[in-house]
């Protein structure tokens, strides 16, 4: 599907109506504008359940628009987004209180996983796309890994495991300005369908055996409860804290 209407394009370049690449940028985000407020008011009408101007028996109605200004990688425009008597809508392309199009949060993440500072962050965005946003915006954005991370590493497991394989890795991570060596602690499990998934990832100090038997304990409580064979390495201790959880498993 193409959203580039390429005759009126070629009229613009040969009128000398887009002559830079500014032009064409301001191009972009007229379209995604557009995209935006069409697919939110097909998103309403959904919601809603008829059209607009349709006759309905239903007490929610459309309500008139909320204008916002978007963050993108073109640059920032105003869109108006339709809303609800109710206010029960929730629209999805460009949600509530949202602001940024995904392609800034995605930048954002990657800066501050680099090791970038809120404030190195904020002047990197200026410079690239002429807007700087607060410190609470990309604290927000950046909260938002971190809330991912933990669901991810709470979930539910499977009650049986073929095989696990344990090792840990030593990282360099910075903290509080001071580059350090961390643990990276990595549990790979082999499922009953023989594919591979990583169980957990956790930071520790340094890799010790009891360690290990908490992040066991760990997964015991996550549903495991079952190991056929442990895949490890001559840690000491480390075949202590897997019988001590897994009795039964071979090493």
């Amino acid at each position: 599907m193409s959203l580039i209407n390429h005759e009126e394009l070629k009229k613009q370049l040969a009128s000398g109506e887009i002559t830079s690449l500014d032009d064409i940028t301001a191009g972009f985000k007229n379209i995604l504008k557009e995209v935006i407020q069409t697919a939110s008011q097909e998103e309403l009408t959904s919601h809603l359940g008829y059209d607009k101007h349709q006759e309905s028996s239903s007490p929610n109605a459309r309500n008139g628009y909320n204008e916002k200004t978007i963050k993108s990688k073109y640059g920032e425009f105003d869109v108006s987004i339709p809303r609800d008597r109710d206010s029960s809508f929730e629209p999805q392309l460009v949600k509530k209180r949202e602001v940024l199009l995904d392609g800034s949060e995605d930048l954002i993440l990657s800066l501050y996983t680099k090791g970038m500072s809120v404030r190195d962050i904020q002047i990197h965005l200026d410079d690239l796309y002429g807007y700087e946003l607060s410190t609470q915006t990309i604290s927000n954005i950046t909260e938002k890994v971190m809330e991912k991370a933990n669901e991810w590493q709470s979930r539910p497991l499977d009650k049986i495991f073929p095989i696990i394989f344990m090792d840990a890795t030593v990282l360099k991570i910075r903290v509080d300005r001071v580059v350090k060596n961390i643990a990276c602690y990595i549990m790979l499990g082999i499922n009953l369908e023989g594919k591979k998934e990583i169980i957990g990832i956790w930071i520790g100090e340094n890799e010790t055996s009891k360690y290990w038997l908490t992040l066991l304990n760990d997964i015991k409580k996550r549903g495991v409860e079952d190991v056929l064979i442990f895949a490890i390495d001559g840690l000491n201790g480390f075949n202590e804290a897997i019988k001590a959880v897994y009795p039964k498993a071979e090493i």
